[in-house]
């Protein structure tokens, strides 16, 4: 499966390339409208696979550089979007491109450090289950390539900054 996965990222990311999308605004190509793009990153570095989730998600705490924080899959830092409102995804497209958000088949689980009462789930447009946390959706973030990595701690990105996510269920900042 996972196989399969990288595979079809790898696919896209060639046919992204290969149609001149992206976000590297350095090739000449627009961004999506009222979006803005990440400095510097590739259409192929957006399509970095990215941890899926195969049942319940399942969160949990961890010590990082920025304090205690939360994360999912792999121990990969789970972010908050300041641009979501009401507990509803406002990242789409190539936004969830870049930071995929946290899905989960199932009711998702509380691991250590985790307050069970503030973990749920939204339908996002796709139809796919996001986990949400304080009545924020979650998201991981393509360039953390290792656990606890925190690269899009306060990158104003997509219209609006992104935050790690306190155990309390509250922006790391």
């Amino acid at each position: 499966m996972k196989k399969l996965l990288y595979v079809g990222a790898l696919a896209l990311g060639v046919l992204a390339t290969g149609c001149g999308a992206g976000t590297d605004n350095t090739s000449g190509a627009s961004p999506v409208a009222g979006e803005e793009t990440s400095p510097g990153m590739s259409p192929s570095e957006m399509m970095t696979p990215m941890p899926a989730e195969t049942g319940p998600a399942k969160l949990a705490v961890m010590t990082s550089g920025l304090g205690k924080i939360v994360v999912g899959t792999n121990e990969h830092t789970v972010y908050l979007f300041e641009k979501d409102k009401n507990g509803k995804s406002s990242c789409t497209g190539a936004c969830a491109e870049a930071w995929p958000p946290v899905v989960s088949q199932g009711k998702p689980e509380a691991g250590e450090g985790v307050k069970a009462n503030l973990l749920g789930t939204h339908k996002r447009a796709d139809g796919k289950m996001q986990v949400t946390y304080n009545n924020h959706p979650l998201y991981y973030f393509v360039k953390d390539e290792k656990p606890g990595d925190t690269k899009g701690q306060k990158l104003k990105d997509f219209g609006a900054e992104w935050f790690a996510v306190s155990p309390d269920g509250k922006k790391v900042g």
